[in-house]
């Protein structure tokens, strides 16, 4: 996978870079930032508003991206809904779904090992309606589902929960989850954000009601998310926002007549560029293959697991990690002092509670370093990180910020 590496404009730029942060944000490859200049050296056009070619052209391009994603995730394109992010994709869910829906005492379902982004929206609505949210105790980082039933037989409206957490890198079995969760009528909203572009996902399989994930996770542009949904569902859904794009009439009175699904939901100019990047990503990932990018991080892991378990000076909070993401801290030493000595060695990791600040009730810390590994990272990588975390003391730490 070395070659990989050629393809990242920001590693042939950096040469003495070692990029440990993909969980929070992936690389570009050349042919994702090729595509966003085509569209402004090219097209540079605005989308459904336009008669002239370059406006039809782009128009074209973007709703293809569309189709693209129904194809790669195997949801109807129609289900489709472009947002900025992961984040806002699952306010829409709370604001313009679940509002609806919500009474006073109804029980919103989530877990301590969430994302900020998939707890604050649920707090929100349920402050609003009156509603509860309630933590589902997870067992290793992982749903047991006879706990869940014990939940959901008491009533729960909806249950939201991460595909994969970007804290301890457990793939939750969704297609399981999902089935138990409609069985009591319980709607599941899934934060998809760390499993896209890291394995498979079909979503006619998985029978979610809503997966929200962002194109920046996935090697394509920031400020592009996703939200793909049931028909029936968005049938009963406000938007979010209002305006340009999103509806087919409106009068002096106050009537509105809103686009068919998923146009009503994409207010204003849209982020078209990201759109066509975040196309240009997927091709990237089907010519790598999911699968041989799975091996590949998977195999990473291993090693690096396997060898930082031997140093009694490190504390692994996932070892049972099923993805790419290992979560560590250096006994004795904060990890945000962690990780900027390993910046100091030009080795870039995340530190702090990755924005999953109830996470020590998973892990029994509210801080650790957190090393994600993606398809460009190699054995040389980790090995260059295990030579540098090997020989860190507390006093080289406080060297640095004298």
């Amino acid at each position: 996978m070395d070659k990989i590496k050629t393809e990242f404009p920001f590693l042939m730029n950096n040469p003495d870079v070692v990029y440990f942060d993909s969980a929070a944000t992936s690389l570009k490859p050349q042919s994702v930032i090729d595509q966003v200049t085509y569209f402004y050296s090219h097209l540079s056009s605005n989308i459904h508003r336009g008669e002239y070619q370059s406006s039809l052209k782009t128009e074209n391009y973007f709703e293809n991206v569309r189709k693209q994603v129904g194809n790669f995730f195997n949801a109807p394109s129609e289900s489709v809904v472009f947002t900025k992010n992961a984040s806002e994709a699952i306010n829409m869910v709370a604001t313009g779904y679940l509002r609806n829906i919500l009474k006073k005492d109804d029980v919103i379902l989530v877990n301590e090992a969430e994302h900020a982004s998939n707890i604050l929206p649920w707090y929100k609505i349920a402050e609003e309606k009156q509603a509860k949210v309630e933590f589902l105790p997870l067992i290793d980082g992982r749903v047991d589902l006879n706990i869940l039933e014990e939940f959901l037989k008491k009533g729960v409206k909806l249950m939201a929960i991460a595909h994969v957490s970007n804290v301890v890198g457990v793939i939750q079995d969704i297609e399981a989850i999902s089935k138990l969760t409609h069985q009591y009528g319980t709607v599941l909203c899934v934060d998809g954000a760390q499993a896209v572009g890291h394995f498979k996902i079909d979503l006619e399989k998985l029978n979610v009601d809503f997966y929200c994930f962002s194109a920046h996770k996935m090697f394509g542009p920031s400020g592009v998310g996703v939200l793909i949904g049931k028909q029936s569902l968005f049938e009963t859904m406000t938007p979010l926002h209002y305006g340009g794009g999103s509806n087919a009439r409106f009068d002096t009175l106050g009537h509105v007549t809103l686009k068919d699904i998923p146009y009503r939901f994409e207010s204003g100019t849209p982020n078209i560029e990201g759109v066509l990047g975040f196309g240009a990503a997927m091709d990237f990932i089907t010519s790598v293959g999911l699968e041989s990018i799975r091996k590949h991080e998977l195999e990473l892991k291993d090693y690096l697991l396997e060898k930082l378990s031997k140093m009694d000076h490190i504390k692994i909070y996932n070892p049972y990690t099923e993805v790419g993401i290992v979560s560590f801290n250096v006994k004795g030493i904060y990890a945000q002092d962690v990780a900027f000595y390993l910046n100091h060695h030009q080795i870039y990791v995340r530190s702090g509670n990755h924005c999953a600040k109830l996470i020590e009730g998973i892990i029994e810390t509210e801080s650790s370093v957190r090393l994600s590994l993606s398809i460009y990272n190699t054995r040389d990588d980790i090995d260059r990180f295990l030579s540098a975390i090997e020989t860190i003391t507390l006093e080289k730490t406080i060297d640095l910020y004298l």
